[in-house]
C-alpha cells in the first residue's frame, strides 16, 4: 500500500466530510421556523425584546448565510460547536454524553447483525435439499421488510408486558440492551445476509473450489479456507455501508425504547429547532461513516494481493505484446 494511495484516499474522504457538512448547513439554513424565536420569545420567560435581539446577535442568526456558514466552519475546525438554542448548554457536550450509548447500541447491534448473516450463510450451504436453501436465502427478505418501530413494539409486547422476562422500567445490564439490540440487528441483518449467501453461492461455483474439492477436502475445510475467504470483500464492502443503516436504525429504536443517545437527541433537536445541535449530529454521523469506509478502502489492498498487483503492474514498452492478466483468487486451491 503506496502513500499515495493512502493520502488519496483520506483526501477523498474530508472532501466528502466537508460536502456533507456544507449540504447539510444550507438545507437546515433553508428550514422555516426559527429556533430562537420558538425558545426565547415566549412570554413566560421574561426576556425583553433587547435581551432577545442579544441573543440572535450572538447566534449570529440575522446575518448572510455565507457569513453564517464562514464562522460556523471556522469554529468546528477549532473543536467549538456553538451552544445549544434549547438548553444553552455547548454542543460538544450534549453530543459527547449521548454518543457512547449509540456507540454501544450501534455495535454491539452490528455484532448480533453479523452473527445471524453468518449462519444462516452456514445454514444454507449444509442445506440438504434446494427447497430448503431456498427456504433460508428467502428469510432475509423477510428481516427486511420488518419496520424497525414495529418490531421494537413487537418485543416489548411479547418478552416485556406478556412474558415478563425484561423490565420496562428500571432495567440495568444486558435487560436494558438486549430489546433495543434485537430491534437495530434485524433489520441491519438483512442485506449482509444477503450478500454473504449470495457471494457464497457465486464463489462456490468457481473452478478452484472444484479443484479442492476434487482433491478431497472437507466440506468444511473448502467454505472455511477457501469460499469464504474469497466472499470477503463485498461482505467488507456491505458492512461499511450499514453505517448509515445503524446510525439511521439508532433514532427510531432509541425512541421507541427511551434510550438516551444520539437517536434520542436528535428527536429533541428537531422538535426545538435546535440546528447547532442538529448541524453537529449530522456532522458526527457522516464522520462515522466517511471513517468506517475509509478503513474499508485501506483493507482493501491487505486483503485482497490482486489489487496490490494491479497497481504495480506497468505498462509494457512500446511494440510489446501484453500478456493477458488472469485474476486468481484470495487464496490458492492447495489442501
Amino acid at each position: 500500500m503506496t502513500a499515495r494511495y493512502v493520502a488519496g484516499r483520506v483526501g477523498q474522504a474530508l472532501l466528502v466530510l466537508w460536502a456533507a457538512y456544507t449540504l447539510s448547513f444550507l438545507l437546515l439554513g433553508a428550514l422555516p421556523g426559527d429556533g430562537i424565536l420558538i425558545k426565547f420569545e415566549n412570554p413566560e420567560l421574561g426576556l425583553s425584546a433587547d435581551q432577545v435581539a442579544a441573543i440572535r446577535e450572538y447566534y449570529r442568526v440575522d446575518d448572510p448565510l455565507l457569513l453564517q456558514y464562514v464562522h460556523a466552519l471556522v469554529g468546528t475546525l477549532q473543536g467549538d460547536l456553538g451552544y445549544s438554542v434549547e438548553t444553552a448548554t455547548p454542543v460538544v457536550d450534549r453530543v459527547s454524553a449521548a454518543l457512547p450509548a449509540t456507540l454501544q447500541l450501534a455495535s454491539l447491534a452490528f455484532v448480533v447483525a453479523a452473527a445471524v448473516a453468518v449462519v444462516l450463510a452456514l445454514a444454507a450451504s449444509y442445506a440438504r435439499g434446494p427447497w430448503l436453501h431456498n427456504a433460508i436465502t428467502a428469510i432475509p427478505s423477510l428481516f427486511v421488510s420488518v419496520p424497525a418501530f414495529w418490531l421494537g413494539i413487537v418485543l416489548l409486547q411479547v418478552f416485556s408486558f406478556r412474558l415478563g422476562w425484561v423490565p420496562v422500567i428500571g432495567a440495568e445490564g444486558w435487560q436494558e440492551l438486549v430489546l433495543p439490540v434485537l430491534t437495530l440487528a434485524v433489520p441491519v441483518s438483512a442485506p449482509l445476509a444477503q450478500i454473504v449467501l449470495r457471494t457464497l453461492d457465486d464463489v462456490a461455483t468457481r473452478p478452484f473450489v472444484h479443484v479442492v474439492e476434487a482433491k478431497g477436502a472437507s466440506r468444511w475445510w473448502t467454505l472455511s479456507r477457501h469460499t469464504a475467504r474469497n466472499s470477503l470483500l463485498p461482505v467488507l464492502t456491505i458492512s461499511g455501508l450499514l453505517v448509515a443503516e445503524l446510525i439511521a436504525g439508532s433514532v427510531v429504536t432509541e425512541s421507541v425504547f427511551g434510550r438516551d443517545g444520539l437517536g434520542r437527541l436528535t428527536n429533541l433537536a428537531v422538535a426545538a429547532q435546535d440546528l447547532p445541535v442538529i448541524q453537529a449530529i449530522v456532522l458526527v454521523a457522516a464522520l462515522a461513516f466517511v471513517t468506517v469506509n475509509l478503513v474499508v478502502d485501506l483493507l482493501y489492498p491487505v486483503l485482497d494481493p490482486r489489487l496490490r498487483r494491479a497497481r504495480t503492474t506497468t505498462a509494457p514498452p512500446s511494440g510489446a505484446v501484453a500478456a493477458p492478466a488472469v485474476a486468481g483468487p484470495l487464496e490458492g486451491a492447495r489442501t
